[in-house]
């Protein structure tokens, strides 16, 4: 039976796994290499990281995708948004595991060095038995808010539709869904500076290296509301021109398709 296998991302390379678990990851990604008719990689740099073993030839690169989010302005949202201690546009957003590979010590540190004006929400279970977690915590000053796991998905739509930016701390993976989520919403991204995150959020994001070079740039940030709305726009344009729903779904059905009718489509996208 023909088998396709979607390889998600370089789950051995995570910071939070032990060396047995790395191991079993990476010997769970040799074996899928070997054992698929053919792969989907999520991103190009996962088809490329994939492409020294050999398998450029049966590899397809179909991204996750997203529902375009429109910003709601009835009542109940803001009512929603003031429960959380939040009013539109004076916020930001981190909707991440808090692990070390999503920078969420550094976005904190960043956005703690001084004032801002602003809120920084951040979702997510934090553990006070969690080393790492304490060490957000205790770096965050008075303009962070620690909402929590939130479950309500509309309200996270509207959390991150009414929101000034969206910062996203992933080093590791493919095409986060998370990412392409805040595109959706039309956020404007500030996004850890690798090749993952550049091509999901175009060339309308803005990068940064470290807490330092992202405090400057949160600096700059504020003092140009133009250049917030450009990149807002951006994120919408870049959601609608690769990550709709309706294109992952066509991804996925043609290449099934070409299987079911026995071409075994081979060329990699």
């Amino acid at each position: 039976v023909p088998n396709l296998i979607n390889m998600d991302g370089i789950e051995w390379k995570r910071a939070k796994w032990g060396l047995a678990a790395r191991s079993w990851f990476r010997l769970n990604e040799w074996a899928g290499c070997r054992l698929a008719d053919h792969l989907i990689a999520d991103h190009p740099e996962i088809a490329a990281h994939l492409a020294p073993q050999g398998v450029q030839q049966r590899t397809t690169t179909i991204p996750y995708g997203a529902d375009a989010v429109a910003r709601r302005d009835e009542p109940g949202v803001h009512e929603a948004l003031e429960r959380l201690g939040l009013a539109s546009g004076r916020y930001a957003t981190v909707i991440a595991r808090p692990e070390p590979e999503n920078s969420i010590l550094e976005i904190v540190r960043a956005w703690s060095a001084q004032p801002r004006g602003r809120l920084l929400a951040v979702l997510g279970r934090y553990d006070e038995r969690d080393l790492y977690h304490r060490a957000v915590q205790s770096a965050a000053g008075p303009e962070v808010r620690f909402l929590g796991p939130i479950f309500d998905r509309p309200l996270v739509q509207q959390l991150r539709a009414h929101a000034w930016l969206y910062l996203h701390g992933h080093r590791v993976g493919g095409t986060n869904p998370s990412l392409v989520e805040a595109l959706a919403a039309g956020n404007a991204v500030v996004a850890h500076d690798n090749a993952f995150n550049r091509w999901v959020a175009g060339d309308g994001a803005r990068c940064f290296a470290d807490a330092e070079s992202l405090d400057a740039l949160l600096q700059r940030l504020q003092e140009a509301p133009d250049e917030v709305d450009t990149m807002s726009a951006a994120s919408r344009a870049r959601h609608a021109a690769a990550f709709t729903q309706v294109s992952v779904v066509e991804g996925y059905v043609g290449l099934l398709e070409a299987w079911v009718r026995g071409t075994r489509a081979g060329a990699s996208k």
